[in-house]
């Protein structure tokens, strides 16, 4: 491999906290210890947002979104791999639902939806999207993600089952409902 960026490496691979970290937060009630863990995804999203932002506006949307594509196929593949190791393997289209609601982006959204249809094929609505609310509120335009989210999560579901395919309903730049923002189908291949 070529790219530095994705060279295997051996620095932060421990799943063991320190017993030192175990000990602070086994100090935490589970209620804290919820918040605490929601304030680290937010917390990961917003610089995830504030680096968008930069390159945004340095270089333009295009090619801040083309950076924002690249690394989120890396950490589709990334947390897929991880989220097996922890929580066991699944496989087919609820399993990999399953699995998605444990990712970071996933327990990023407050307001989201998610479901089976009746053919076994799993759907995974973001109702109110918080990064778009937020550029709303700066006055910015919609982002485009779905190039980015599209890209994380064919790679998410290839390492987690690549029997499955993923149909774009509806995502910005091409939103097809005003009732939510992006509208994903996990489906097995035709």
């Amino acid at each position: 491999m070529t790219d530095p960026a994705r060279r295997a490496h051996g620095q932060g691979q421990s799943d063991n906290l320190p017993a030192a970290d175990r000990e602070l937060l086994d100090g935490l009630d589970r209620e804290t210890l919820y918040r605490f863990l929601n304030l680290q995804i937010r917390n990961i999203w917003r610089v995830d947002g504030l680096y968008f932002l930069g390159i945004e506006k340095r270089r333009g949307t295009e090619e801040a979104t083309a950076v924002d594509a690249e690394c989120w196929r890396y950490m589709g593949r990334s947390e897929a791999k991880e989220l097996q190791a922890l929580l066991g393997p699944r496989s087919g289209p609820a399993g990999a639902l399953w699995l998605l609601r444990h990712t970071s982006w996933s327990l990023s959204h407050e307001l989201k939806s998610h479901g089976l249809t009746p053919e076994g094929a799993a759907w995974f609505n973001v109702d109110a999207c918080r990064t778009q609310l937020i550029r709303q509120d700066k006055g910015l335009g919609a982002h485009p993600c779905r190039l980015v989210r599209e890209g994380y999560l064919q790679a998410f579901l290839a390492e987690c089952d690549p029997e499955l395919e993923l149909v774009v309903e509806s995502c910005p730049p091409d939103r097809t409902r005003d009732d939510l923002w992006c509208r994903w189908l996990i489906r097995r291949r035709t």
